[in-house]
């Protein structure tokens, strides 16, 4: 007896989906990545988490983050069906410089990247913003609003980070699945206006 997969389990695709993009979820150590595509993800998100050990004390810099014990070394992987015909697989990237070379090989074929910026650590984020730009990736800035973190006017942050004026910018909570999928409709209204 052949295995016949159950399309309604959630985890195969339909056979009517025509069009597949690649999105990056991209950030600094720490940004919120995981989080964001394990909340995003309708699928179990393949994660590629390890224990912090002490080797990393003096490289990893821990500022700014609470409780954080594990780091991605590899990536993170998730799907989201947008519809009968579109989904998207959402590729989040290690925040390390240390894994930059990862980049290479997982920007071929992005159609964009979510770049999760820490409102406290906008600092942080221009190595990354650097990488998507050499990549040439079009990308949408999300500021990930941790909830007991002060809140900055999108202005200071759009200034702080240098956007250019057609650069979208938009606040999420990695943790809360309606703000999230308004980050990545965000980006994909963004992508879909260059196309026009």
């Amino acid at each position: 007896m052949a295995f016949k997969p159950d399309l309604d389990d959630g985890v195969y695709l339909r056979e009517s989906v025509q069009i597949a993009a690649k999105i990056l979820v991209v950030g600094h150590f720490a940004v919120g990545k995981t989080t964001f595509i394990g909340t995003m993800s309708e699928i179990p998100p393949l994660r590629t988490e390890e224990v912090m050990t002490r080797a990393g004390e003096g490289i990893d810099d821990l500022k700014g983050t609470t409780g954080k014990t594990t780091t991605t070394v590899a990536m993170d992987f998730g799907r989201l069906t947008l519809s009968e015909e579109l989904v998207l697989y959402l590729f989040g990237t290690p925040g390390q410089q240390r894994f930059v070379q990862v980049w290479e090989d997982m920007s071929r074929g992005a159609l964009g990247a979510l770049v999760l910026v820490d409102p406290e650590r906008l600092d942080e984020s221009f190595p990354v913003m650097d990488l998507v730009e050499h990549y040439g990736i079009p990308y949408t800035i999300a500021v990930n609003r941790f909830g007991d973190r002060p809140d900055h006017a999108d202005e200071e942050i759009r200034e702080a980070l240098d956007l250019l004026p057609e650069t979208p910018l938009v606040s999420c909570d990695a943790r809360d699945q309606r703000s999230s999928a308004n980050a990545l409709i965000t980006l994909v209204r963004y992508l879909q206006s260059r196309l026009t």
